[in-house]
């Protein structure tokens, strides 16, 4: 069952939403070679909760962090520890916030000092498929439209979709209906209505579309090594057309690509 939203609900998620685009922002003040992930995510919990949020993802089916911080290969799903970003990779943090009875889910990949120009590519077409994504999330159009345009965007390039994880529907559930692939022909699947509420996060290897999980049951990694980005955002279908709910900015704001 999809779950449609009231102007009151969204704003709401909206406010969860600055909490975690501003958590993000502490997180990418300290993105770079040398910190331990473990540090990144007490970083994230304690902005999170200093605000009046719970970390949605803590103790999720017993996810054990606040971040989801997958590097390299890994597509998501990491799981934040002992392990320290070296000069070269690229790595994926995602956080949710839940405030108020409302979650909102983002993602940003970032390149840890200098990386490959093919790497960077990689990033940027991938950022770039979000934002075209988002522009389908409107009324009358159908899931299929946010998916096809995300997947001919990536493929152009020569990179590929992750099929086995999609985006999702979100609110007072992390993960509601309905799924949003990152893939798809236009004109199938559920139609967009007013009051919908997504999180749109296109997952985008280098490499060969195909993943695994890794031996902790969380980390999902490219089955042939080559490198993964993401990015995300919560998006509202709000009279007629998206809004996003959470924002960048204050990424880009201390954080230079």
């Amino acid at each position: 069952m999809i779950h449609y939203k009231s102007s009151d609900e969204i704003a709401l998620i909206k406010q969860s939403g600055e909490i975690l685009s501003r958590a993000h922002a502490e997180v990418a003040k300290l993105v770079a070679p040398g910190v331990f992930t473990e540090k990144l995510d007490q970083v994230a919990e304690e902005y999170i909760r200093d605000h009046d949020g719970e970390p949605s993802f803590k103790g999720y089916n017993g996810f054990p962090g606040s971040l989801c911080i997958s590097i390299n290969e890994q597509v998501v799903h990491g799981i934040p520890g002992s392990h320290q970003l070296r000069e070269g990779d690229i790595v994926s943090i995602d956080c949710g916030v839940l405030y108020k009875g409302f979650h909102s889910d983002a993602a940003y990949t970032y390149p840890v000092g200098e990386v490959t120009e093919e790497v960077r590519n990689l990033l940027k077409v991938t950022r770039e498929s979000l934002y075209l994504g988002i522009e389908n999330a409107k009324a009358g159009n159908r899931i299929g439209d946010i998916g096809y345009a995300i997947q001919m965007y990536v493929e152009e390039y020569g990179f590929s979709v992750v099929r086995e994880l999609v985006g999702h529907g979100i609110g007072k559930t992390l993960h509601e209906s309905p799924e949003v692939p990152n893939y798809g022909k236009r004109g199938r699947g559920t139609k967009l209505k007013s009051g919908l509420i997504l999180a749109i996060e296109p997952m985008v290897n280098m490499g060969e579309r195909n993943v695994v999980q890794e031996s902790d049951g969380w980390t999902i990694r490219t089955s042939d090594h080559q490198p993964s980005a993401h990015f995300e955002h919560t998006v509202a279908v709000m009279n007629g057309i998206p809004e996003v709910l959470t924002t960048h900015k204050y990424i880009e704001e201390v954080f230079q690509i």
